[in-house]
């Protein structure tokens, strides 16, 4: 009797804290954004600053999209901006609430966060970015105020 009590009371004791957990309300987050639109979005961010401003108006989702142009090759709008030296567009999409990204950062010349994101995962310097471009050379689209990064960047190899 007495293991029988021992066996069995933590089993009850669980039972009843979970009785006594409120219960998650399910959040409705809507349909997910239709794929063409997220292309749309994503391409805009490679060069359209007014269209990118237009769509994100309309579907704030967008901010956080990827599109997968194959191969799982994922690509944000941030992305495309980065590799194309689109700093307007990048900046713009931070202060919306794009995630961060290094090969982003590297193209803006924010030295202290790729020696930061470098020092933390060693290998970051030699993982590619969307179309599988290096993070050296988002540093040099980034013109002028990224030569830090390149320089830094060219300082690993």
């Amino acid at each position: 009797m007495i293991r029988r009590q021992f066996l069995t009371a933590p089993l009850f004791a669980a039972a009843a804290a979970a009785q006594e957990a409120p219960a998650r309300k399910k959040v409705d987050k809507g349909p997910p954004i239709a794929i063409e639109l997220v292309k749309e979005f994503v391409g805009a961010g490679h060069s359209d600053l007014v269209k990118v401003k237009a769509m994100l108006a309309e579907q704030p989702g967008l901010i956080k999209v990827a599109y997968d142009w194959g191969g799982g090759d994922y690509e944000t709008a941030l992305g495309g901006a980065g590799h194309m030296g689109q700093r307007e567009i990048a900046e713009y999409l931070i202060a919306q609430g794009a995630p961060l990204e290094l090969h982003a950062a590297a193209m803006l010349g924010k030295l202290e966060f790729v020696k930061a994101a470098i020092a933390a995962f060693p290998n970051a310097a030699q993982i590619p970015g969307p179309h599988k471009i290096t993070l050296i050379a988002h540093a040099r689209k980034g013109g002028e105020p990224a030569q830090a990064v390149v320089k830094f960047l060219e300082g690993l190899g």
